[in-house]
């Protein structure tokens, strides 16, 4: 018995040598650096790959710290305190530090964690969905009894426990008092990390764990954040109303954060990979492949499926020298009839993008989107921010379905998150402003079911001005009967459902004749060029590495384009387009580049962009009335023409006003058309405005200004 006792002395030992040799020569400067700041620097980080390859010696003991932490923290601290590693000035003992470790090799998801992790060193990925206020929490209570002997008792994780009594020689006292000033504290914080959505398959409830900071690490992360968090898995036995359970609760004792402050880090790209995607952005037809790469099922709509690429792609954010940021995601919105296959649009995106969010507008509320203040027993009965969709879509996209029928108030919320790209929150007392870099992709249906031709754009969505300002693109998608284009629909997809049968078939009862090849063959129509995994790769390395600049041709070609459509302005025609425009197109442009991994924007680019907002204008802004843009149909929801109107019944009602200020309707009526209006017009104009309480109508017939 005495020589297993023995030999496990040696092996302790042994890594006491095999500690202190490490430290010496991989750790030596951190340990200095340690001693000069202490105790403001009192965490010694130490690499897994450091140890690692640290000869044969280095695997056993990488082996040890995952299998065994609580051993090699201790370990460590033993080698450092013996060999007196940290010298520090004032302290006569050893300054007590934290190990922390980084870069560890396996990331577990959190729904994979298992009875078999407790108590081993594990790493979990994921968003931070919310956390508690830094407070102190106590570590070694001392107590003293009203004999005034003390009493120390070392509190955990948990709850609080008190002595039984007086631990002095014949000392029969129970009731002792704490006593907060000898007694010691450690700042604590808890988190809360959900897993990303990006690894979830559909329908997944995203799971969450818990993890308990202390000391230096705490207040260094805020909801929203994507972290790593490296610790050790513990159990805690659950307790209701004072009746212990059998199960145990987990939580993760937090050893090391790290900031995955990178965008799209999570997406990992080979060298094979690498070449693949260079290859394919030299690729002459790149842009007819993605735009077919994007819901190959859906037939049409290229000019939509090439500005979702370009938003994918994304433009560049700008940090200014003032502080201001400029933005470089771009927002689109789809506007369209039912059984256009704009939600189907959407979701595919949600696959595309390597970091995305989908919503729908009829479930959404203000606080799911932005963030909300809970009160629960994770913050101990406190109120602690929990992040909402836009903001775990930072850096991605969100995809906002039925945008129409969200509630009003709830819609305004997205006015900061789409411009700002952050979000203020301003609840029970917390004031916070998390992140929402991300792109807004969102559908809406016209106001009464479909579109109306004979109506104007603007009184068909039913949307505020002030929100479809912010948009970069809107596209009317009308669903009018082409028979051409008709029959190839119904061609497209009569042969879609039908090769989805025959697969459905032949996976029960092979049919004869029916291969692999044959399949592929009539899959061809509906297989996307580029395969999805590629795609989202190619679009996290084109946002990791490209950062495209205005070549001289293309800045003229945008500046041509905007004072053209600038020009069209004089003092009675309405504006058609305003900087947000400008904007939008340069951010489209470096988009374009980026697809093809180019770092110069070049006339084909600018081009492209304003083919794209040319036919944006011209479904959303074209005044037929007037033959101009006219960009207040969208931006202040009242047409140019419709201000006009309005001026003129209201000048004609007061110049035919008798002393009481009433005006006969049809006398009105008959005075603003000889001026250049349509009747019909005039007449719905005024019942708006008797509706809206511009004017009163004091008996038939008779109007009245108010």
């Amino acid at each position: 018995m005495t020589s297993a006792i023995d030999s496990d002395e040696i092996e302790i030992t042994d890594r006491d040598a095999d500690w202190h040799r490490f430290l010496k020569t991989r750790c030596k400067k951190e340990l200095e650096e340690i001693s000069r700041e202490y105790p403001f620097r009192r965490s010694l980080y130490i690499n897994y790959h450091d140890i690692e390859s640290f000869g044969k010696t280095g695997t056993q003991m990488a082996d040890e710290l995952l299998d065994n932490p609580g051993k090699v923290i201790g370990d460590i601290r033993d080698a450092i305190k013996n060999h007196r590693l940290i010298k520090v000035k004032k302290e006569k003992e050893q300054p007590d530090i934290n190990i922390r470790f980084l870069s560890l090799p396996r990331k577990i998801a959190i729904r994979e964690i298992r009875s078999d992790h407790i108590g081993r060193m594990i790493s979990v990925e994921g968003i931070l969905r919310k956390t508690t206020e830094v407070r102190p929490r106590i570590t070694l209570a001392v107590f003293r009894c009203p004999s005034g002997h003390r009493t120390v008792k070392a509190q955990g994780y948990g709850p609080f426990i008190e002595p039984e009594g007086c631990t002095a020689d014949g000392c029969t006292q129970k009731k002792l008092e704490l006593i907060p000033r000898f007694s010691r504290f450690v700042d604590s914080q808890k988190l809360r990390i959900q897993e990303s959505p990006e690894g979830l398959r559909g329908g997944e409830q995203p799971q969450t764990i818990d993890v308990d900071a202390i000391d230096d690490i705490t207040g260094i992360v805020t909801a929203g954040d994507r972290i790593v968090i490296n610790g050790i898995l513990r159990s805690i036995q659950r307790n209701s109303y004072g009746t212990k359970s059998t199960i145990f609760d987990i939580y993760i004792e937090c050893n090391s954060i790290e900031v995955a402050e990178k965008e799209f880090e999570e997406v990992n790209i080979s060298e094979e990979d690498e070449k693949q995607i260079i290859s394919l952005s030299q690729d002459p037809m790149i842009y007819r492949k993605i735009s077919h790469s994007i819901a190959p099922t859906i037939f049409g709509v290229d000019d939509v499926k090439e500005a979702i690429a370009l938003q994918l792609f994304g433009g560049i954010a700008k940090e200014m020298p003032d502080g201001s940021r400029l933005r470089g995601d771009i927002h689109v919105l789809l506007i369209g009839d039912p059984g256009i296959a704009k939600s189907q649009m959407l979701r595919y995106v949600v696959k595309l993008s390597p970091r995305a969010i989908y919503t729908s507008g009829q479930s959404s509320t203000a606080a799911g989107l932005t963030a909300t203040a809970v009160k629960d027993e994770f913050g101990d009965g406190r109120w602690t921010l929990e992040a909402g969709a836009l903001v775990l879509a930072d850096m991605g996209v969100a995809c906002v379905d039925e945008m129409d029928k969200m509630d009003k108030n709830d819609r305004s919320a997205l006015h900061e998150a789409m411009e700002q790209q952050s979000i203020s929150i301003a609840k029970a007392g917390i004031t916070a402003t998390l992140k929402s870099r991300c792109a807004l992709l969102g559908a809406a249906n016209p106001k009464y079911g479909r579109f109306d031709d004979f109506a104007p754009i603007g009184e068909q969505i039913n949307m505020p001005p002030s929100l479809l300002s912010r948009f970069d693109l809107i596209f009317i998608l009308a669903d009018k009967p082409e028979h051409e284009r008709d029959l190839a629909i119904a061609e497209h997809m009569i042969k879609a459902h039908s090769v989805g049968e025959l697969i459905a078939q032949h996976s029960r009862t092979p049919i004869d004749g029916v291969t692999d090849e044959y399949i592929a063959e009539q899959l061809k129509p509906v297989t996307p060029e580029i395969d999805p995994t590629l795609f989202r790769k190619y679009v996290a390395y084109a946002k990791r590495n490209c950062f495209p600049r205005l070549g001289t041709e293309a800045r003229e070609a945008l500046i041509e384009y905007y004072m053209k459509l600038r020009d069209l302005a004089d003092a009675n025609k309405p504006v058609p387009v305003t900087a947000r425009q400008l904007e939008a197109i340069i951010r489209l442009a470096e988009s374009s580049a980026k697809i093809r991994l180019s770092p110069l924007i070049e006339k084909a680019d600018s081009d492209r962009t304003i083919r794209i907002i040319d036919t944006c204008l011209r479904q959303v802004a074209y005044d037929p009335s007037s033959g101009t843009f006219d960009i207040d149909k969208v931006t202040t929801g009242v047409s140019k023409g419709k201000r006009d109107l309005i001026r003129t019944i209201k000048q004609v009602i007061r110049d035919t006003a008798d002393d009481n200020g009433r005006a006969h309707i049809e006398d009105v009526i008959e005075r603003v058309r000889t001026q250049g209006f349509e009747k019909d017009e005039v007449d719905k104009q005024i019942r708006a405005m008797l509706r809206s309480g511009e004017a009163m109508e004091p008996k038939h017939g008779v109007i009245k200004l108010i």
